[in-house]
């Protein structure tokens, strides 16, 4: 006697909703199919009936498209994609692609794209201090910046300082036009281009003449205390152990900090990270988190995230060259749960 085959049935309330949820000529029910081979799809008036041994991730999966339809949300290839892998993770793409953090310079709001960003957001909300570690492409500082202009509307702080190393300080940068700040400024652009998403150039630069917003190298950092801030530290994979100490004492009260950094981009000399093994010396330590993003993070081209998933494969292979530091080495995978983040 053989035994059925698990089945679900989604019934989709109104046939507006069932157009936009199957797509132009069932171009998302052609997507759920290729992602599912396992699972048979048929569609009768406002019901969805799935059979097969993967038939409640379908079923789930219909019923938060549906839902994110309901909030006002666009299905499109890449919402579609994602939401796949992450029901697949059991995870509700309704709760992390309806997440709002702000609208941002061109109308459109911000918001997680991926459950690992979602995670990443959450733990800025609730803790003092957050790591952010993954490959480019994942959001890091794009994110991180959102969430300081979030906070600074919100007046939850008084500033936002956004800083980086500019690691070739003692080589190239003397043979940049202008001074100081002229030669550091190409270190910072990506964190002017990230602001400059959140805010219309306008008002970024009212920000920064009224020093709200507040761009500069780490060096700078030295020797200040920053109260009622929300500081940002990117690139942090290029500090030294001592840099980072140093930034990390800069904590002063009623502020926020975010560090991001890819391990897999180190360029300090000797390859002596103030990030890599971090996670180990302040383990323990209350109100700091690490969450580790991944490829399945990657939110720029696809292209992106199979480079990376590439370098991944071809990590374990790859030896540090004698006298070296090995510093194509990552950090742990798991995230450090401080203060009630989850």
């Amino acid at each position: 006697m053989t035994t059925a085959a698990p089945s679900v049935t989604v019934v989709v309330p109104g046939s507006h909703l069932m157009a936009e949820l199957l797509g132009e000529r069932d171009e998302h029910l052609r997507r759920v199919e290729g992602a599912f081979p396992d699972v048979s799809v048929s569609v009768r008036g406002n019901e969805i009936a799935c059979a097969g041994p993967r038939s409640h991730q379908v079923g789930k999966l219909f019923e938060e498209m549906v839902l994110l339809l309901q909030r006002g949300e666009r299905l499109d290839a890449s919402v579609m994609d994602r939401s796949i892998i992450m029901v697949r993770a059991e995870q509700r793409p309704s709760a992390v692609l309806t997440d709002d953090i702000l609208k941002g310079a061109r109308g459109r709001m911000v918001r997680p794209k991926t459950a690992g960003q979602k995670r990443y957001v959450d733990a800025i909300r609730q803790n003092t201090v957050t790591f952010a570690i993954g490959p480019a492409g994942t959001g890091k500082s794009w994110l991180a910046v959102a969430m300081a202009v979030q906070a600074l509307h919100a007046r939850e702080v008084q500033r936002i300082i956004l800083t980086r190393p500019a690691v070739e300080a003692g080589e190239r940068l003397g043979f940049l036009p202008g001074d100081l700040m002229a030669k550091i400024d190409p270190y910072l652009k990506p964190l002017y281009d990230a602001l400059y998403d959140m805010v219309d150039a306008e008002a970024a630069q009212k920000l920064i003449e009224r020093q709200s917003v507040e761009v500069a190298p780490l060096a700078f950092m030295r020797g200040r205390t920053l109260n009622n801030s929300f500081i940002i530290l990117d690139e942090a994979q290029n500090t030294t152990p001592e840099q980072m100490k140093m930034f990390l004492t800069r904590i002063g009260f009623g502020s926020r900090v975010v560090v991001t950094g890819d391990v897999s981009q180190i360029d300090v000399p000797d390859g002596r990270s103030g990030l890599v093994g971090l996670d180990r010396t302040l383990e323990g330590v209350e109100s700091l988190a690490f969450v580790h993003l991944d490829g399945t993070d990657v939110v720029r081209h696809r292209i992106v995230a199979d480079i990376v998933a590439a370098y991944d494969r071809a990590a374990p292979v790859r030896r540090p060259a004698p006298g070296t530091s090995g510093r194509s080495s990552g950090v742990s995978s798991r995230d450090s749960r401080r203060g009630g983040h989850g």
